[in-house]
């Protein structure tokens, strides 16, 4: 990538996919990935967005594509946004906004939306705590879920609930060396 470039969109759908691969089904950071991974039912959403109105317009948009969709066609979607909510207290106030279109779309109790951040840190946490690394993906990311497929999810993995403990752990004891081996972040442009 040319370090005075933005990255493009099939960069960043590469960087994504490559942390879904490596980290979150790599190390089963989310045991209920795999499945619709490999049955490629994960629809990659880059938002060109450079402010939060128009990201919010792409959110609307995407919840209603997942809400009118077959699950069979998209299971959920990863709605990528480069280019706005860089700063990490910026993205965690503009997930109020997206608490406020679900409910205002209806869809509170159908879907859920997930939130994943380069810089992601946990409320009281130190942000290089390694624990804070089980959020942290390449590019700011909402997750849109569907509500039915948690439920699934979670009659079928009894332990749900032990999932963020366990990967705490688990990346305590990779460190964070561990983690950068994955090679998961996303490309650093010079100067950064």
């Amino acid at each position: 990538m040319n370090s005075m470039q933005s990255p493009t969109v099939d960069e960043v759908v590469a960087a994504t996919c490559k942390w879904l691969e490596r980290a979150v089904i790599g190390l089963n950071l989310c045991p209920f990935a795999k499945s619709v991974h490999v049955k490629k039912q994960v629809r990659y959403v880059v938002s060109e967005a450079t402010d939060s109105d128009a990201l919010l317009a792409d959110l609307e948009r995407e919840l209603q594509y997942l809400a009118s969709v077959s699950p069979k066609e998209t299971e959920t979607t990863l709605l990528v946004h480069p280019f706005v909510l860089e700063d990490f207290d910026d993205f965690t106030d503009f997930l109020d906004l997206v608490d406020v279109v679900v409910r205002t779309q209806g869809l509170a109790g159908k879907l859920q939306v997930a939130n994943f951040h380069p810089d992601y840190c946990f409320a009281d946490a130190e942000p290089d705590d390694i624990g804070n690394f089980t959020n942290r993906s390449p590019y700011p990311t909402l997750h849109l879920i569907r509500e039915a497929s948690i439920d699934r999810a979670v009659a079928a993995f009894p332990e749900a609930a032990q999932i963020f403990e366990r990967n705490i752990e688990m990346l305590e004891e990779m460190g964070l060396e561990g983690w950068q081996a994955l090679d998961v972040d996303a490309p650093k442009k010079s100067g950064d």
